[in-house]
Order: C-alpha cells, then structure tokens, then sequence
C-alpha cells in the first residue's frame, strides 16, 4: 500500500512586525497634519529668528551707514538704560496689580455665581460681556465716557454726590493726570476679571458634591468647607487662571496706548517696543525689547503648561 505523499513545504513570508506597523500607523495618522506644521513654522518661527537675529545686530534706519555686529549690546542697554528699567518695572506692576485684583475680583463673582438664583444665566451673560469688548473699544470707553473730566460719568457722579448736599463746587480731577496707572489698571482689571471668573467657576462647578454634602451633614460651615474643600480643589484653577492672565497682561499695548499714550510713567514693555521701533527707528534695540517680552511670556506659558496638564491628569483619574 502507497503512502499519501506529504505536501510541500512552502516558505512562509515574514509578517510585519507590530512596532514597524504601528510606526507606520502614526505616520499616516500624522501627514496630514505636516502642511499645517510647515505653515506654523514660516509664519511664526522664521519670523522670530530673524527677530532674534536683528537684535544683535547694530541697526537704526537714521543712520544706515552705521549698520552691523553689535553682539549683546542692545540686551546691555535694554538693562542698563533707566527708561527701558523703568518700563520693565511698570509692566511688572502692572501684571501684578491686574492679575491679582482681577483674581481676588473674579473668584468673589464665581462663588456668588456658583449658587442657584433667578436670573442667573443672565447675570452671568452681563458679567461676561467686558471680556467680549475690543480691547481698543473697551480702552475708548473708559477714556471719553468715564475718565473724560468734562463729561465723564465718574466726575458726573462727583458732581452729583456735591449737588445733594448744596454744593456746586464738587472737585473735577482728571483721572488719567492724577492716577494714570491706575486708571490703566482699572480699565484692565475690568476687562480681566470675566476671565477669571470664568476659569474659577468651572473649577467650582467641577466639585465633588457627595463630599460637600457629607461635610454639610457633619455641620461644617460656609467658611470651613470654603478653607478646607473648595480652595484647595481651586488651587490649580487659580494658578491656571493666574498665569494665563500673566501671558495676556504682560503683552498689552491697547490699554496704554489709548489712555495715555505711553506718559506720566505708563509705558510698559510693549509700548516701549513700539516707540523704539516707530519713533526711534531704532530695530536693534526694538527687536531686543521683543525678545525678552517673548522670553518672559514663554517662561510663564511654560508653567501655564504644566498647570494645564495636572488638570488633565486630575481629571482622568
């Protein structure tokens, strides 16, 4: 009796290992998206190398003859000048004062905003709205309709207040004159705090409210489950909204320019930029100045990061 002949062997073809296709997986998956990179790349990076390139580089247009190397020198004069330490000075105080206030403003409207009442989604529509303002707009506003010392609403109410009392010699300060940061200030924390009333009320709104409860039942007061539950669920909200805050602030030329055009000790970093660029025509020194505004935002942003990623990691736990 024959034995069946056994089949042939046939060489097996080698199978794509897992690691090579999924490479391959991620590169398809990321194509698409490496036009929009390239874009990325020309219109923001090579414009802030050459940035940095010019503001080592001896360059003002009312002398052209004298153009070239000049190494650290405009970062030397950036810190040894005392009017470009001065405007580093005011665009420290200014952040600090707007971001602080504005804070300390928007965690106040956020808490009352957390309660259930009639009306609230309108409130909260109109307490929105200054954020939602041009900033050139909201600069104006406070300019001509309240800071004006002939028509302005806050010298009208001055002259009011004197008027229920008799008197019709109510002072009439022009704002911008006597107090100009502070009148740059305030039109900014106006401006701001809708920001960080919106960060923080989400923060709130993201509340465990089982714990809240059980601490309610144990008897716990407003202020305890406040100092004890709510602020520290907040922290990396307010750090959040802090240093988001900080990266918008410490870059703003609309408020400054429009109340008082950069005067009586107002003119932060960004407008400094602006002068030295368009008034000085001075490049060099003017794209230093841009520089060290871009390093300082990106030294904020870099922690704003790291903030906004704890959050993630929170809340996929």
């Amino acid at each position: 009796m024959r034995r069946p002949h056994a089949p042939h062997a046939t060489t097996a073809k080698p199978s794509t290992s897992p690691p090579a296709r999924r490479r391959r997986g991620a590169w398809a998956r990321r194509a698409p998206l490496l036009p929009a990179l390239l874009f990325m790349i020309v219109v923001t990076q090579l414009p802030f190398v050459g940035t940095l390139v010019i503001s080592f580089m001896r360059w003002n247009a009312l002398d052209p003859n004298d153009r070239g190397w000049a190494g650290f020198q405009n970062y030397k004069a950036e810190f040894t000048d005392p009017q470009l330490r001065h405007s580093l000075t005011t665009t420290v105080t200014l952040t600090a004062t707007v971001v602080l206030v504005s804070l300390l403003l928007g965690l106040g409207l956020a808490l009352l905003l957390d309660r259930k009442f009639i009306g609230r989604g309108a409130v909260r529509t109109m307490l929105i709205t200054p954020f939602l303002v041009v900033p050139v707009a909201s600069a104006l506003l406070w300019k001509h309709a309240l800071y004006n010392a002939t028509y302005g609403l806050f010298n009208g109410t001055l002259t009011w207040l004197w008027s229920l009392f008799g008197s019709d010699s109510a002072p009439q300060p022009d704002w911008l004159s006597v107090a100009p940061l502070m009148s740059v200030e305030a039109s900014l924390i106006w401006q701001w705090t809708p920001f960080m009333m919106l960060i923080l009320l989400a923060g709130l709104q993201s509340r465990p409210t089982d714990i809240i409860e059980a601490a309610r039942v144990d008897g716990a007061g407003s202020w305890h489950i406040f100092r004890y539950l709510t602020f520290p669920h907040l922290r990396r909200y307010l750090e959040l909204a802090a240093l988001l805050g900080t990266i918008y602030v410490v870059q703003n030329f609309d408020a400054v320019f429009t109340l008082t055009s950069g005067g009586l000790g107002t003119a932060n970093l960004p407008y400094t930029v602006y002068t030295t660029f368009y008034q000085a025509h001075d490049y060099g020194q003017a794209s230093a100045e841009g520089v060290i505004v871009v390093a300082l935002s990106i030294i904020v942003a870099t922690f704003a990061l790291r903030t906004v990623s704890s959050l993630f990691k929170e809340e996929i736990r």
